[in-house]
């Protein structure tokens, strides 16, 4: 397949935390981006942040000089796709919110827009059951972590994925600055996700068991490995502690474990007192 980018927009269904940073990675690269959210409230947030960060992402890209794009912010689906070549949904982690957006946007786009979703712990073959098949091939993870401070982006295969995809999204990613790598066959968590996962496993059940304190375990992480400025408590913080704990569920789901440690332990102790990290007013494992 041919996938003609030229003046054509990207468009990010989610402004939560890393919907903004995707969106303002493609506006830093020179791409018109679409940001839609059902919550008002959401998208005037992200627009001032989008606003206040696209020139620094740029910076921290290497592309510093690049025209930005043109960045627009609905609650309106349809609006938001028109014409897209991409369309990358960064919605919470909820595979059968995952499952209807991609049965929606099967009806809306363009039919060689390319449909990738932002999730490393649902594989994107569960997330097209309901989508016609001539769309399927189409359909991928792409997935990013948080950008600039990890240019990683990680694409894999739906096992529908049409091959050229691949070749035109590493193109793309690279000259936005960021780092693109190809996952060989589908893997839940994919490489960066699956490796993450076991640290902040850990690094929970150490916390639960009431170890040492998050800083305390921050502090031990930057000291073995020097180089990094945030430990996996101050990680999650800027995550969401919600989001980790979306995210965590289908690892304890399909891996069978103990979920005590993990999700027991933040909804007791963060989420349910609305300690949901930087996001929030309470804080998280820091205060905000």
């Amino acid at each position: 397949m041919v996938f003609d980018t030229e003046g054509r927009p990207v468009a990010v269904l989610g402004a939560g935390v890393l919907g903004v940073k995707i969106a303002c990675v493609w506006l830093a690269g020179g791409f018109d981006v679409n940001v839609r959210d059902p919550n008002e409230d959401q998208l005037s947030a992200a627009r001032q942040n989008i606003d206040k960060d696209v020139l620094s992402m740029a910076q921290a890209l290497g592309i510093a000089g690049r025209a930005p794009g043109k960045g627009t912010f609905t609650q309106d689906m349809k609006y938001a796709v028109q014409n897209a070549w991409l369309v990358i949904e960064s919605v919470p982690e909820r595979l059968e919110l995952k499952k209807s957006v991609f049965q929606e946007l099967g009806n809306l786009v363009e039919s060689d827009c390319i449909l990738g979703s932002n999730s490393s712990s649902f594989k994107s073959s569960l997330m097209v059951e309901n989508v016609d098949t001539s769309v399927r091939h189409r359909c991928l993870n792409i997935h990013y972590t948080m950008p600039p401070d990890i240019k990683a982006v990680e694409l894999m295969t739906s096992t529908y994925t049409d091959e050229s995809i691949f070749t035109t999204l590493m193109e793309r990613h690279t000259y936005i600055g960021l780092k693109p790598v190809v996952a060989k066959t589908e893997s839940t968590g994919i490489i960066l996700g699956r490796l993450w996962a076991a640290v902040k496993r850990e690094a929970l059940s150490i916390l639960s068991e009431d170890v040492c304190t998050p800083q305390d375990l921050d502090s031990i992480w930057l000291e073995m490995f020097q180089g990094n400025d945030r430990g996996p408590c101050r990680m999650m913080d800027a995550i969401g502690l919600d989001t980790v704990k979306f995210i965590e569920e289908n690892y304890v789901s399909e891996g069978n474990l103990d979920r005590t440690k993990i999700l027991d332990f933040l909804e007791e102790n963060y989420i349910s007192r609305g300690k949901l990290g930087q996001k929030s007013q309470a804080g998280g494992f820091y205060e905000t």
